[in-house]
C-alpha cells in the first residue's frame, strides 16, 4: 500500500501528464520505478489518438508485478564476444508494436603504381535514381527558432547509467503536442535558463533525438533526448559544469524547457524497408539510432515494415554505461533475423590480442562480413559519437579494401556523396 506522500506526489505527476500518456505509463511495466501510480481499471488503453492496439503477446501486468519486473536484475559479464551485459533496467518496456540508391559502378583503384578506374561488382541490382534526403519534401526544419522557441514540459527525467559509471547519463522526455514535427535522425535545440557571464540569455545547444517521430508514447506530442552530464576539472583545478547538460539533467517533471528546432538532414533514417543499416555508436550517440530501431522494430505503421537487416555497434567504457540495453535486447529477441547486436565495453572486455575492446575492435571481428555489405548498394552507415572512432574504423577497411584493389578513401567519400556513409561526430 502506498503511503500518503506517495500517492501524493504520484497524484502531483499524474497531474502533468496528458492522460494519453498516463495510460502508457500505466501499461509499461518498467515505468513503475519512478513512484507508486494510482492505477487506472484494466484492461489498459492504448494513449488517446494513437491507433496501434496494445500487442496481444504483452501481458498486461498488475501493479505489484510491474514493480517487481521493473527493479530484477541480473548483474553478470560474459565473455568478450557476448552481448549479454548487465546495466540498468531500460526507461519503457516498448513493445508497442523508397529510397533507391543510384549503383556505385566505379572507384579508384591502385595499381601498378598510378590510380587507375575499374568497375566494382555490387550484388544488388541497379535501382532507379532517388531523390536527394536533403531535399525530400515533409522534412520540416527550424519551425523553432532561439528568438522564438516552443514552450514544452519536462515529463519525465531518470537517470539511465549505473552508480558506478563514469559520468551521469539521463533520459528525458518532453511535451511537443504535435507542434515540433521531427524525423527519425534529425536533432533539437535547448536554451537553458538563465544568463551566461555576459549578461545575456544561454546559446542554445543541439541534442540527437532520441525518440522515433510518434514519440516514446505513440502519440506524437513528445520528444525524447539522451544527454550525459558534463563535469570536468580545467586547467586550474576548478570544477566546471556543462550548462546546458546540467540544466536538461537537472530538470524536475513539469518544468518549462525552451526548444528551437527541429534541425537536420544528414542523419535521416533511409525509406527502404530492405535496407541494411550498420549503426556506430559511443555512448550518448546511440540517441539517433534508438529512435531508428523503436520505428523498426517497436511500431506498426501502415507504410513501412522493416525486412531489411540492422546492425548496432554500441561502445561503452563499462557495462553501466550500457543505454537502453534491455530494450535492443527485446528487439534481438523478437526479430533475430533482422537485428544484430553487438557491445564494445573498453574497460572490461578485451579481444583475442589482449587489446581494450572499443567499437573498432569490435567491428574488426567482423571485418569481412562488413565489407560484403557495404558494397552493396542498399547498406547505409550511420556513426554517432565520439570522432575518434572513425580513423580505426578507417584503419579496418583499407586493408579490406585494399585486397581488393580499391581505395577505401575513395570508395568512401563514394558512398557518403551517394548519402550510404553518414556521420555526426563530436
Amino acid at each position: 500500500m502506498a503511503s500518503k506522500s506517495q500517492l501524493t506526489k504520484a497524484m502531483v505527476f499524474l497531474a502533468i501528464v496528458p492522460r494519453s500518456s498516463a495510460h502508457f505509463f500505466e501499461a509499461s511495466a518498467e515505468l513503475f520505478w519512478l513512484r507508486p501510480f494510482v492505477p487506472y481499471p484494466q484492461p489498459f488503453s492504448p494513449p488517446q489518438g494513437h491507433t496501434q492496439a496494445w500487442p496481444s503477446d504483452l501481458p498486461r501486468l498488475s501493479i505489484d508485478s510491474a514493480m517487481a519486473a521493473a527493479v530484477s536484475t541480473a548483474v553478470s559479464l560474459p565473455s568478450s564476444k557476448s552481448t549479454s551485459l548487465s546495466t540498468r533496467t531500460s526507461i519503457f518496456s516498448p513493445e508497442r508494436i523508397n529510397f533507391n540508391k543510384v549503383p556505385l559502378y566505379y572507384r579508384n583503384v591502385s595499381g601498378g603504381g598510378k590510380v587507375i578506374r575499374a568497375q566494382v561488382t555490387t550484388e544488388a541490382p541497379a535501382k532507379a535514381e532517388k531523390i536527394s534526403k536533403k531535399q525530400e519534401e515533409g522534412v520540416v526544419v527550424n519551425k523553432f527558432r532561439p528568438k522564438e522557441p516552443y514552450i514544452g514540459r519536462c515529463l519525465l527525467n531518470t537517470k539511465i547509467t549505473g552508480d558506478d559509471a563514469p559520468g551521469e547519463t539521463w533520459h528525458m522526455v518532453f511535451t511537443t503536442e504535435g507542434e515540433v514535427p521531427y524525423r527519425e535522425g534529425q536533432s533539437i535545440g535547448v536554451i537553458p535558463d538563465g544568463i551566461d557571464k555576459n549578461g545575456k540569455p544561454h546559446k542554445l545547444r543541439l541534442y540527437s533525438i532520441a525518440s522515433s517521430a510518434i514519440g516514446d508514447f505513440g502519440d506524437s506530442k513528445t520528444v525524447s533526448l539522451c544527454v550525459k552530464r558534463l563535469v570536468y576539472t580545467n586547467d586550474q583545478g576548478e570544477i566546471v559544469k556543462g550548462v546546458c547538460s546540467n540544466f536538461l539533467c537537472d530538470l524536475k517533471p513539469g518544468a518549462e524547457v525552451k526548444i528551437t528546432g527541429p534541425v537536420g538532414k544528414e542523419m535521416l533514417m533511409p525509406k527502404d524497408p530492405n535496407a541494411t543499416i550498420i549503426m556506430l555508436g559511443t555512448g550518448t550517440g546511440i540517441a539517433p539510432f534508438r529512435s531508428f530501431l523503436w520505428k523498426m522494430f517497436f511500431e506498426k505503421h501502415d507504410d513501412y515494415k522493416f525486412n531489411g537487416l540492422a546492425w548496432l555497434f554500441l561502445g561503452v567504457p563499462t557495462s553501466s554505461s550500457l543505454l537502453y540495453k534491455e530494450e535492443f535486447e527485446k528487439m534481438k529477441e523478437k526479430y533475430p533475423d533482422n537485428f544484430k547486436l553487438d557491445f564494445a565495453v573498453s574497460r572490461e572486455q578485451t579481444n583475442e590480442k589482449g587489446e581494450k575492446m572499443y567499437i573498432q575492435t569490435r567491428m574488426a571481428q567482423y571485418a569481412e562480413e562488413l565489407w560484403e555489405l557495404l558494397k552493396k548498394d542498399n547498406t547505409y552507415v550511420y556513426m554517432c559519437g565520439l570522432k575518434g572512432m572513425e580513423k580505426g574504423i578507417d584503419d579496418i577497411m583499407v586493408s579490406l579494401a585494399a585486397k581488393e584493389g580499391i581505395d577505401w578513401i575513395d570508395y568512401r567519400k563514394q558512398l557518403k556523396r551517394a548519402e550510404q556513409w553518414n556521420v555526426e561526430v563530436y
